[in-house]
């Protein structure tokens, strides 16, 4: 393919994930309010903008447009999560093109692991969430007035939750190196010590909040997940090398019982 052809096909693999993405974020929009209860669950009952209403719990906003702008942006983060099928097809479909015969069959298996990768991270940051809300509230509570409003609240989980998601595709992104050839496994076990450290800075600028526990939550995950793709490529690895080719010494022909026959 020439250069003019792969921006072709990016455009059009491009289009495919805006359109889920679009697509997305309509359902998550029809779908706010119940979505919007859901996220609320971590906010403790302390905070000084939260009330009871009924079965429900409202939050409060400082502007006349901000309402509809929290929808909306929280909206399109739960477009990019719903539409992450998609997209992660997408990737593996533009990719394909650049891999053996034997490779290609991974494809499917990589966008189904991807998924469920994705959907994971988004469980674990759900479930550490609360920790790092808990933490950064109750910091000089006696010298400070609690007053969280919704656009500060829904980015900070929007970001926070999409964070924990995207970070846990660090698996399918190594293997996925590997298989392309751009990083070998050797290198990866050799320099697991500095990927290590790496991942583990990493985590502490990842996470929006200045509390403690995100970054060690994270920093664990990722030492996990750092071992489980070096599993996953063990076991993709020798599909994506090709056999070994034996070559006679030079000089010398061999019949089929090995033995020499005449030099050349």
């Amino acid at each position: 393919m020439t250069l003019v052809d792969h921006l072709d096909e990016l455009r059009r693999r491009l289009f495919f994930c805006v359109a889920a993405v679009v697509v997305g974020t309509a359902i998550a929009f029809t779908l706010r309010d119940p979505l919007l209860a859901f996220l609320l669950r971590p906010l403790p009952a302390q905070a000084g903008a939260l009330w009871a209403l009924g079965d429900g719990r409202r939050i409060a906003v400082t502007g006349v447009g901000e309402a509809f702008a929290v929808v909306l942006k929280l909206s399109l983060a739960a477009g990019i999560a719903f539409a992450t099928p998609v997209w992660l097809y997408q990737l593996g479909a533009f990719v394909a093109p650049a891999l053996r015969g034997r490779e290609r069959r991974y494809a499917l298996p990589f966008t189904l692991v991807g998924v469920a990768l994705f959907a994971t991270g988004l469980a674990v940051g759900f479930v550490t969430l609360r920790y790092p809300i808990a933490w950064l509230l109750g910091f000089s509570e006696r010298s400070f007035v609690v007053m969280i409003t919704a656009d500060n609240y829904f980015t900070f989980v929007a970001y926070f939750l999409l964070a924990f998601g995207l970070t846990f595709e660090l698996p399918l992104l190594l293997t996925g190196l590997v298989v392309m050839g751009i990083v070998s496994p050797q290198a990866l076990r050799t320099h697991r010590a500095s990927i290590l450290v790496g991942l583990w800075t990493a985590s502490c600028f990842i996470t929006p909040g200045a509390d403690p526990y995100s970054p060690l939550i994270l920093g664990v995950a990722f030492t996990v997940l750092f071992f489980v793709s070096l599993g996953l490529i063990r076991l993709v690895r020798p599909a994506s090398t090709p056999d070994a080719i034996q070559i006679p010494s030079p000089g010398v022909v061999r019949g089929t019982d090995g033995a020499l026959e005449r030099p050349v």
